[in-house]
């Protein structure tokens, strides 16, 4: 199998993209939607999401392998330096570097933006995800147990922390994603997790 290679999603990705998200919202408590967006869905999403954060793909061979996102944790201003991400990887990759390779392109990212915090929920129970998460560096903090309602069954959620530095007091605004595309700290993100790849 190719290695691959780590890039910016585009919306031309969204039909794959929602491919490998479907198993996951329809048939496990993985996710709590209660369907899969569909193509056009996800290309408004893309969309947004990249206006401000990064959504990094890994391309194996022309097709999407996985996916790592992140979105603001909260609306209010106070919570700005903080994200959230989400990370999907298409059963056929699973184990073969493609979870971590993402993750280290999304938080090295991050950091070059000015974030301060990642945020990640994973429903209970969920080794593999968990043990993804805990690789790369985070950290639980929490369990909000029973807080969601699928598959006939109260769901519980473990909310891990990833600090991302940045540091300063006060902070500075974090910057949008447009502004580093294509720099040499743009590059040397998607590198970190290039690296990871096998």
């Amino acid at each position: 199998m190719a290695p691959g290679i780590l890039r910016l999603a585009r919306e031309d990705d969204a039909e794959q993209i929602a491919a490998i998200y479907a198993p996951y919202a329809s048939g496990t408590a993985v996710s709590f939607a209660d369907r899969a967006p569909t193509a056009e869905e996800y290309r408004d999403r893309i969309r947004t999401t990249t206006a401000r954060l990064p959504w990094i793909v890994c391309e194996r061979n022309g097709i999407v392998a996985g996916y790592a996102y992140a979105n603001p944790h909260r609306t209010s201003p106070a919570y700005r330096w903080s994200v959230e991400t989400s990370i999907y990887v298409h059963a056929e990759h699973h184990r073969t570097g493609v979870g971590r390779a993402l993750y280290a392109a999304l938080l090295e990212t991050l950091h070059l933006l000015g974030y301060h915090r990642a945020y990640a929920g994973v429903t209970d129970p969920n080794p593999a995800s968990v043990g993804l998460h805990e690789a790369v560096g985070f950290e639980r903090f929490a369990m909000f147990d029973e807080v969601g309602y699928k598959l006939g069954a109260w769901q519980s959620v473990i909310w891990l922390v990833y600090p991302l530095g940045n540091d300063d007091f006060p902070p500075t605004e974090p910057r949008l994603l447009p502004d580093s595309l294509g720099t040499p700290e743009w590059n040397a993100a998607l590198a970190a997790g290039q690296a990871l790849l096998h």
